[in-house]
């Protein structure tokens, strides 16, 4: 499993406050000097905690935690180069006709439609190893059918297929790694 990467947005001070705030002073007391591994473990300590949402913020840092999937995610604020992946929960839906973001290995035939990914991830099909999938082949879906999980850094963000259809094809593999934009499943909504 490849090791999960931070993303950078610009500082936005228009966000909403903070329901959860650690003070400065406290963070430098425990000599937090805002590393990933530091950054990391405070992920872990917030999967494990009953707080719904986490912010801290320095000079240089900002970090955004929720566990709510509608919220912008983690957002991290430091001397890098500025990206941030998209916050939307659903996938993106392109038309087979429209040109892709990036080249694919594999053309997506006329007339199916791609559920793609919204970010980069780790790709399963079911909610647990050993649990039901979420879709099969030939199985109808409406536009709010979960049809995967997308899983960074432990936070898991469900994809639905945005569109009704048929299932044709599961183009990713579970528990590969996928990208922003990659095909993950194909559906035909003639039917």
């Amino acid at each position: 499993m490849s090791k999960p990467s931070l993303s950078a947005t610009p500082y936005r001070p228009s966000w909403p406050r903070a329901r959860i705030r650690i003070p400065l002073q406290k963070l430098e007391d425990c000599g937090l000097d805002q590393t990933k591994n530091n950054i990391r473990a405070l992920v872990r300590l917030f999967e494990q905690s009953d707080w719904d949402e986490l912010r801290v913020e320095t000079k240089d840092l900002k970090l955004v935690i929720s566990k709510n999937a509608n919220a912008p995610g983690l957002t991290v604020l430091e001397n890098a180069p500025r990206t941030r992946l998209p916050s939307t929960a659903d996938a993106e839906i392109t038309d087979a006709t429209e040109p892709a973001a990036k080249s694919e290995p594999a053309e997506i035939p006329e007339g199916l439609v791609a559920v793609r990914a919204p970010n980069l991830g780790t790709f399963w099909r079911a909610p647990k190893p050993g649990a039901a999938p979420y879709i099969e082949v030939g199985q109808k879906v409406n536009a709010d059918t979960m049809v995967c999980l997308i899983e960074v850094m432990k936070l898991f963000t469900p994809i639905n297929a945005g569109i009704a259809g048929t299932v044709v094809e599961l183009v990713a593999e579970n528990s590969a790694m996928v990208e922003y934009g990659d095909t993950l499943v194909l559906i035909d909504p003639s039917t």
